[in-house]
């Protein structure tokens, strides 16, 4: 029986964070193993134990942890994952990944793969169509990173607008997708 596909959910400090739950239920349905890597402000949305709990493995949360093995959680999982899907992904992560910054283990994971990296951005309408952030887009889609969304919807500002994070059945269907 050939092995579950991996793929690596990368969480950031969106409010749209609480989407990754039903990422994770709809990923494992179709029997992919999900590994949840979160930034410290991903935690002020939605906790490390929902996404354990959900995914049935350990939470990614902090570079410097002593890790398990002698390779350090964000090589190892960078190594063995076959995807690494970013929903929500904030502009901050976007310019950092864009400027190479590895600051966190999420971006640390992301400069350290060499699997496709599929990334759903969630933010204020204003700051996505902001020209930095619009080119920190077209420097990562150059380098081969996939985007996904965002999508018009209602935002946190009370307003419609572009920036809402792409639907989550659209979102788990891309990454079906490349992972066969």
């Amino acid at each position: 029986m050939p092995r579950a596909k991996k793929v690596i959910l990368g969480v950031t400090g969106s409010i749209a964070a609480y989407k990754a739950c039903e990422i994770i239920n709809r990923l494992k349905a179709r029997n992919i193993d999900v590994t949840a890597v979160m930034t410290k402000e991903a935690e002020e949305f939605i906790t490390p134990l929902t996404l354990q709990s959900l995914s049935a493995n350990k939470v990614i949360r902090d570079l410097f942890a002593l890790p398990e093995n002698v390779q350090p959680a964000h090589i190892s999982l960078a190594q063995s994952c076959d995807l690494v899907l970013i929903a929500p992904a904030t502009a901050n992560l976007i310019a950092k990944l864009a400027c190479g910054i590895a600051d966190d283990v999420l971006s640390c994971l992301c400069l350290s793969t060499s699997a496709p990296i599929i990334i759903c951005p969630a933010m204020n309408e204003k700051m996505f169509k902001h020209r930095i952030t619009q080119d920190n887009i077209t420097r990562l889609r150059q380098a081969g990173y996939r985007f996904l969304g965002p999508v018009k919807g209602h935002l946190v500002c009370a307003r419609e607008g572009m920036g809402h994070l792409a639907e989550v059945e659209q979102i788990v269907k891309e990454a079906v997708k490349i992972l066969k």
